[in-house]
């Protein structure tokens, strides 16, 4: 068998799984959205659309006996649209290291070194643009975009559609307790409420000091996955690297997808050589989107410290 074939075989058969869980289990977040079944994969389409019920018919009525009933028809459903945005990584390997790792096991041996190193780069990626504002033009739609009062998300200008507005709180700078329940309040509709609260570690040593001991419980799923919560007010709370200082989050996850096209769902592309190198290069891709089908069930705080 060829080297280059080999290669590739052993790095994706036995590494690129493994980087791939890495990623997601790396990354708060991104483990809670495999977890809770919010990552998702897609067959294709030109754009991602996202229907949105914004209203209700407005054609509820009580009535009595014969009386006429009221079937006008309203528009109550709309779409976001999504593009696609792609991301890769490249997975090096110089013919001068290739000599220098002669034989089959030093060969895994460096490969895998460089897998770890494509690992980490795209998880840093990920992981920060899955926070982004928007203002990147080649990133996913992050969370402070989602979460935002104005701005474009999905092809609808927030300051249009107020029911496409997240509920920001950009001036509490202190993380009280009443101010924390006011923001979980804000996005509560009866049972319809917050399924986990991302924030810093800094913030998150503020609420732990806030909370009362009988308060302190751990979610399990989240604590099996090697991640520090606690529960508030029925809700977890998790530690993301990658959110931005300052911030906290309260999310309902069931208004949440992040979606990956099946066909590019961290696509191994096999090692290969360019014509003016002297070396072989593979790439691991991943293209999709993050999107909602209610922003304002989301809330964000954005000036604590």
């Amino acid at each position: 068998m060829a080297l280059t074939s080999e290669i590739s075989s052993l790095t994706q058969r036995y590494l690129v799984p493994k980087l791939i869980d890495n990623i997601f289990d790396s990354n708060a977040l991104f483990q809670r959205a495999r977890k809770k079944k919010w990552y998702e994969t897609l067959d294709g389409g030109t754009t991602i659309d996202q229907p949105l019920l914004y209203a209700t018919t407005g054609n509820a009525m009580r009535y009595s006996g014969s009386e006429t009933l009221n079937t006008a028809d309203s528009q109550q459903i709309t779409s976001a649209t999504f593009d696609w945005k792609e991301y890769a990584v490249s997975i090096p390997v110089t013919r001068i290291d290739e000599l220098k790792n002669s034989g089959k096991q030093a060969i895994i041996n460096h490969v895998k070194a460089k897998v770890q190193a494509a690992e980490k780069s795209l998880k840093d990626l990920l992981g920060t643009d899955l926070f982004g504002d928007g203002t990147t033009a080649k990133a996913i739609l992050g969370l402070r975009l989602l979460t935002n009062i104005t701005g474009t998300f999905g092809g609808l200008a927030k300051g249009t559609y107020s029911w496409w507005q997240g509920k920001l709180d950009s001036t509490t700078t202190a993380l009280t307790m009443s101010a924390l329940q006011g923001t979980i309040g804000n996005v509560t509709v009866d049972s319809d409420r917050p399924s986990v609260i991302v924030l810093t570690q800094d913030l998150y040593d503020d609420l732990y000091s806030a909370l009362q001991p009988q308060q302190r419980f751990a979610d399990e799923d989240t604590f099996k996955a090697g991640f520090t919560n606690l529960i508030c007010n029925g809700i977890p709370c998790i530690v993301d690297s990658k959110c931005p200082s300052g911030y906290l989050f309260a999310l309902n996850e069931g208004y949440l997808h992040l979606y990956a096209h099946k066909d590019e769902n961290f696509r191994f592309a096999p090692f290969r050589q360019p014509t003016n190198q002297n070396a072989k290069v593979a790439q691991i891709f991943w293209t999709g989107a993050l999107t909602s089908d209610n922003c304002r069930m989301q809330a964000c705080m954005s000036a604590l410290v």
